[in-house]
């Protein structure tokens, strides 16, 4: 009897012991969509592992223009402003924009929310904005790195 109790004993440390351990995934909310998107607890991305708040500056190509001077300020509270001046035509105007903006659900791409007609959208790099084309694409070609804004 002393040793079936033992072996009862034994058994039942050996299965506490054993008891495989489950991480649990994180939910965070889509900013855009509002819906819960399930994110492993360990994923990086800009959003989570950047220090993406700051001013980012650059000029950028212009059609009708030398170029667009481009002032983009990200705040911890999810505000902007954004300051553009048209180089080489007319009075040298700064033009200056202040809205809310939104993270895609990877967390790698901000929308600017309140700019119409024109890009709105960053892929947001270490000390960098990549300015995307209308459609949401990274701009390729010569002047690619013309649409990169420096911290």
């Amino acid at each position: 009897m002393k040793n079936k109790l033992i072996l009862v004993v034994f058994f039942s440390l050996l299965f506490i012991n054993c008891k495989k351990e489950v991480k649990k995934a994180e939910f965070k909310t889509d900013t855009i969509a509002k819906v819960p998107v399930k994110v492993p607890a360990d994923s990086h991305n800009s959003q989570n592992s950047l220090d993406w708040q700051g001013t980012y500056k650059g000029i950028t190509p212009c059609a009708d223009c030398e170029g667009i001077e481009t002032e983009i300020t990200l705040n911890t509270d999810l505000t902007f402003v954004i300051k553009t001046k048209y180089l080489g035509k007319g009075d040298g105007k700064i033009f200056e924009e202040k809205g809310v903006f939104s993270w895609d659900k990877t967390g790698g791409i901000i929308y600017l929310d309140c700019l119409k007609n024109r890009p709105n959208q960053y892929k947001v790099g270490e000390n960098q904005l990549i300015q995307l084309d209308m459609e949401g694409h990274v701009i390729s070609g010569s002047l690619a790195e013309k649409y990169i804004l420096k911290k």
